[in-house]
C-alpha cells in the first residue's frame, strides 16, 4: 500500500461527543482518500473518545497518558507518514475542500506552514462576536505574504520541518498558546508561513459571556509565557488586534489612578477619563462590525473593556508566575 501524501492529526480529550463528526467530515474530502491518513490521538480520555474515533473511520487511534494538546500532537507527528501534516481539533468539522485548500500553498517549495480559518453556524450573540473578532483579523492577515501566527484548528506543516524544530512544546499543559509558540519559533528561524483563508473549518465558539471571558483570562496567562520567550512579539504579531496593546496600557493606567484615588480623589476622575478612552479605542471595530452585525457592534465597547480586564489580569499574573518559574528553573540548572 503506498504511503499517504498527507497525515491529518486530531488531538482529542474527553471528546466522545465531538470527534465522530470531525472524523466523518475528514472522510468526505475532495482529495482521494488514499492520499491521506487520519490519526486521532486520544490524550488520556476517560470517555469513549477512542472507540468513537475508530467507528467514525480514523485510520489510527493512538491512546497516550494525558499530557495536553502539545504532547498529543507530537505523538501524532511521530506516527505520521505523510510529507505534509495537517492539524484540526476534535470540535471542528472541515468541509469537503479543506484538505485540498490546506495543502495548496505547499506547491511553493519555500512554504513550510499554512494557517486556515474558522466559520460558525451559531446565532448566539457572543458566538457571533467571537466570529467577527476572528474575521477582522483574517481581513488584515489576508493582505500579508508572510505571517508568524498559526493556530492548529486549521493548519498544515511540512513534517520534516516539524521534526527538526522539535514539534510542539509540552510546557503548555492545556490548550492555550502551544501552537502559537511553534509558529513564532519557526517565523523567528526565517521559515515562510502563509495564511489560506479558504481552508476553513466549522467551529462552535463560546456562546456565553462567562465562558468567553474565562477563556480570555486563561489565554492571557499563557500569552505571558510567549512574551517572555519572544519579547520581540510584545510590539505585535500578524494576528493580534493592534488596539489590544493600547487598551492594556490604558487599563494599567486606570488601575494605577484608582489606587491613587484612595488617597487623592481627583485621580478617580482621571481614571474615569482613561476608562472612557479604553472604550474609544473600540470605535474602529464598531464601525467595521456595524454593517455586518449591529448586535455585536452595539455590545462590543462593554465586552471589549471586560475582555481587556480579564486578559490583562491573566497576562499580569502570567508574567509574575512564568517569570518566577523561569528564574527558579534557571537557578536550579546553575546550582545557585
Amino acid at each position: 500500500m503506498p504511503e499517504p501524501e498527507y497525515s491529518i492529526i486530531v488531538p482529542a480529550y474527553q471528546a466522545a461527543d465531538q470527534v465522530g463528526l470531525c472524523v466523518q467530515a475528514l472522510q468526505r474530502q475532495s482529495v482521494a482518500r488514499a492520499k491521506y491518513e487520519i490519526i486521532v490521538v486520544d490524550d488520556g480520555s476517560t470517555d469513549k473518545t477512542a472507540s468513537v474515533a475508530r467507528a467514525a473511520g480514523a485510520d489510527r487511534v493512538l491512546i497516550i497518558p494525558h499530557g495536553g494538546p502539545a504532547t498529543a500532537r507530537n505523538a501524532g507527528i511521530a506516527a505520521a507518514r505523510g510529507e505534509i501534516t495537517l492539524f484540526t481539533d476534535a470540535d471542528c468539522e472541515p468541509p469537503p475542500t479543506w484538505v485540498e485548500k490546506m495543502v495548496a500553498p505547499f506547491a511553493n517549495a519555500e512554504v513550510i506552514g499554512a494557517k486556515g480559518s474558522y466559520r460558525t453556524r451559531q446565532r448566539a450573540l457572543i458566538a457571533r462576536l467571537v466570529q467577527l473578532e476572528y474575521e477582522v483579523r483574517y481581513e488584515r492577515m489576508s493582505h500579508l505574504a508572510r505571517i508568524d501566527f498559526i493556530d492548529t484548528y486549521a493548519a498544515a506543516y511540512r513534517r520534516n520541518v516539524l521534526q527538526s524544530a522539535g514539534g510542539f512544546d509540552p510546557h503548555y499543559p492545556i490548550p492555550s498558546a502551544e501552537d502559537i509558540d511553534l509558529s513564532f519559533r519557526l517565523a523567528r528561524a526565517g521559515y515562510w508561513l502563509t495564511f489560506t483563508p479558504e481552508a476553513w473549518v466549522w467551529h462552535s465558539h463560546p456562546s456565553s459571556l462567562r465562558v468567553y471571558l474565562r477563556r480570555k483570562g486563561q489565554y492571557g496567562l499563557w500569552r505571558a509565557l510567549l512574551y517572555l520567550r519572544y519579547p520581540e512579539k510584545i510590539g505585535g504579531d500578524t494576528h493580534t488586534d493592534p488596539a489590544l496593546k493600547a487598551q492594556f496600557a490604558l487599563l494599567a493606567l486606570a488601575i494605577s489612578l484608582l489606587l491613587v484615588a484612595l488617597f487623592w480623589w481627583p485621580a478617580g476622575v482621571a481614571a474615569l477619563a482613561v476608562l472612557t478612552a479604553i472604550g474609544a479605542v473600540t470605535i474602529p471595530f464598531v464601525h467595521w462590525a456595524w454593517p455586518r452585525d449591529r448586535g455585536v457592534a452595539t455590545i462590543w465597547p462593554l465586552v471589549s473593556i471586560l475582555r481587556v480586564a480579564m486578559q490583562g489580569g491573566g497576562l499580569m499574573l502570567g508574567l509574575v508566575y512564568h517569570g518566577l518559574l523561569r528564574r527558579h528553573n534557571s537557578q536550579d540548572s546553575t546550582g545557585r
